[in-house]
């Protein structure tokens, strides 16, 4: 696949991420928000086509004059996003706009290491491109659930991808299919997500925490993904958690005692689960383990709704452990919305409540005085839309450079 196009000067970029957000625009109302001159903008559009990255689409309504022409972005952009959870693998493909053409998913370890799991996002891809929806592949996004050094595209020291630390996934799956790539950690992808088509599509300043395997944060501020000096921003799940005593506390993948991740999250919450059934306090997860072998975090979700006292609380302990490392992120960030997403957020609002409690009776009163703290809305999807964000933002950007 040949590389594609790039916007040519900044005035080009801004018209490229204002036709992807906002949708067709006529050329007058473009000329209204980016305050270019009739004749400016006429030649940087014409360019943008010559391009290939817009199009025309028809009259617009008339203002009073001579119709002006609408402009969109070119229905055979496509943008793919990989989204490799510790579980899971999660691979779509979008138009400019970032709408979801095709989208497939399929069970998978990360443990399995860098080469095997990159070789099923790809076999993945293929199946999409054989419906014909990838003409062309303008760029690629993918999110991995660890530390990502940002600037050189590769996880470090990851503590739940054994075989990945500096695996160099950005110039591996670049070589492999000729587009532009970028390297993220999943949480911030699913924050991108959630700002481009969720819940934060009105909010600039925002924290997302991911509760699956392990337990992240996505922290946007100003409508951009802070990532800190090094890439390693939001990494939440290795806070150690309030009154944990090393000797007692349950050991993390990472090697400490007491981080958070350890107390709460899937892994975590299989653990705990599994030990009540073997040690017969809760009969319901014993009956639960019998008839699938092994009990997930959707197994204390089941049995929590049918009533079942050790499964409540095992999910009121992990809700209050979160909201008491979030209740500090709180009052440190005083951001303007928390989105709760992830698998484990699966438990729904018996886990929000407890979270609600602790943030607001914890955090400062003028940190919280209007802050929703809420369950993300965009389900599996937010991880892939975040992807596609991130590399529409890098190939609708000019740099001099």
């Amino acid at each position: 696949m040949r590389m594609s196009a790039r916007p040519q000067n900044v005035h080009q970029a801004r018209l490229l991420r204002l036709l992807r957000d906002e949708g067709p625009r006529s050329r007058a109302e473009l000329g209204d928000v980016v305050r270019l001159s009739r004749s400016k903008l006429a030649v940087e559009l014409d360019r943008l086509v010559e391009l290939g990255l817009v199009e025309g689409a028809g009259l617009a309504a008339s203002r009073g004059g001579r119709r002006s022409g609408i402009v969109r972005l070119s229905p055979r952009l496509r943008f793919v996003a990989f989204d490799i959870g510790a579980t899971s693998i999660d691979v779509a493909v979008t138009d400019g706009q970032l709408e979801v053409l095709g989208h497939v998913a399929e069970q998978c370890d990360v443990r399995q290491g860098a080469t095997v799991v990159l070789d099923r996002a790809l076999d993945l891809l293929g199946k999409l491109r054989d419906e014909g929806l990838i003409p062309q592949v303008h760029g690629t996004g993918i999110g991995v659930p660890g530390p990502v050094s940002f600037r050189d595209g590769m996880p470090v020291v990851p503590p739940i991808m054994p075989g990945w630390d500096r695996f160099p996934i950005r110039d591996a799956i670049g070589q492999e299919l000729g587009c532009p790539v970028l390297v993220d950690n999943d949480v911030n992808l699913m924050a991108l997500g959630e700002l481009h088509a969720g819940v934060a599509r009105a909010v600039d300043d925002f924290l997302l925490v991911k509760i699956g395997t392990g337990i992240g944060c996505g922290i946007v501020v100003d409508g951009a993904i802070y990532r800190g000096v090094s890439g390693s921003a939001g990494d939440i799940g290795h806070i150690r958690v309030d009154g944990a005593q090393s000797d007692k506390s349950p050991t993390c993948a990472c090697g400490n005692a007491g981080c958070l991740e350890a107390f709460f999250g899937g892994a975590a919450l299989a653990r705990d689960a599994a030990a009540a059934a073997a040690s017969g306090e809760s009969p319901q997860l014993a009956a639960l383990l019998q008839t699938h072998g092994e009990l997930t975090a959707g197994h204390v979700g089941e049995a929590a709704a049918a009533g079942d006292p050790v499964a409540v609380r095992l999910i009121r302990e992990g809700g209050r452990h979160v909201g008491q490392v979030l209740a500090g992120l709180v009052s440190f960030f005083n951001p303007g919305l928390v989105i709760i997403a992830g698998g484990v957020a699966g438990l729904g609002h018996a886990l929000l409540a407890e979270i609600r409690s602790v943030v607001y009776r914890r955090s400062a009163p003028l940190a919280t005085g209007n802050l929703p703290i809420v369950l993300s809305e965009l389900a599996g999807t937010a991880g892939v839309v975040g992807g596609a964000r991130l590399i529409s933002d890098h190939v609708f950007s000019f740099s001099a450079a």
